[in-house]
């Protein structure tokens, strides 16, 4: 049973209107956020280092789309310093992978979940949630794959939430919120399908 306040529909259309949540560990409520600037990575303007595209070319590392997607969050969650990735968010985020609005990106090394990432697909926009990596380089490798994925499949916005340095590498830049709003309007108007 979904709370009142976070159930799938909802959080569809939070993320319509450019609002996400998360949850706070030291209260227990969910919070909704809606960051000005907004950070994404231009899906034209991926920072592929050559150091990245020779990992990618090594072939040591084997991508997947859509085979583990909480497997994926429960790698997210999975960090010393704690996660704004309750029980609820497996639910609910489950929810909506399972209805056709979840993407994750999976990166295996040696057979084992080394790496990736999630978030909401919602006509031409990926809502990157969050990522992680337990192998150097596999973080990476799983946003090179989403680049390419999305660029295949004729996606226009990446929303990547929030800049940090890790994401600057790749080439995310912030923009005002007013431009992210138009820019995720026009993607919504697209019909693109991640898997």
């Amino acid at each position: 049973m979904y709370r009142t306040d976070f159930t799938p529909e909802i959080v569809l259309r939070a993320y319509s209107m450019g609002v996400f949540p998360m949850h706070h560990s030291d209260t227990g409520e969910i919070l909704w956020y809606r960051p000005d600037p907004r950070t994404i990575i231009p899906l034209d303007g991926f920072h592929l280092s050559h150091s990245l595209a020779k990992t990618i070319r090594s072939g040591r590392f084997e991508v997947k789309f859509n085979t583990d997607y909480i497997g994926v969050m429960r790698g997210c969650a999975d960090r010393p310093e704690g996660t704004w990735i309750s029980d609820e968010f497996y639910d609910v985020y489950g929810a909506l992978f399972m209805a056709g609005f979840g993407g994750c990106v999976e990166v295996y090394y040696e057979g084992e979940l080394a790496g990736g990432l999630y978030g909401l697909t919602i006509g031409g926009a990926f809502m990157a949630e969050s990522m992680f990596h337990r192998v150097t380089d596999a973080s990476k490798v799983a946003v090179a794959a989403l680049v390419d994925r999305l660029n295949e499949r004729g996606f226009e916005l990446l929303d990547v939430q929030y800049l940090t340095s890790h994401l600057a590498s790749l080439g995310a830049v912030e923009i005002p919120g007013s431009e992210y709003e138009k820019r995720l309007a026009a993607a919504l108007r697209r019909r693109c399908r991640f898997a």
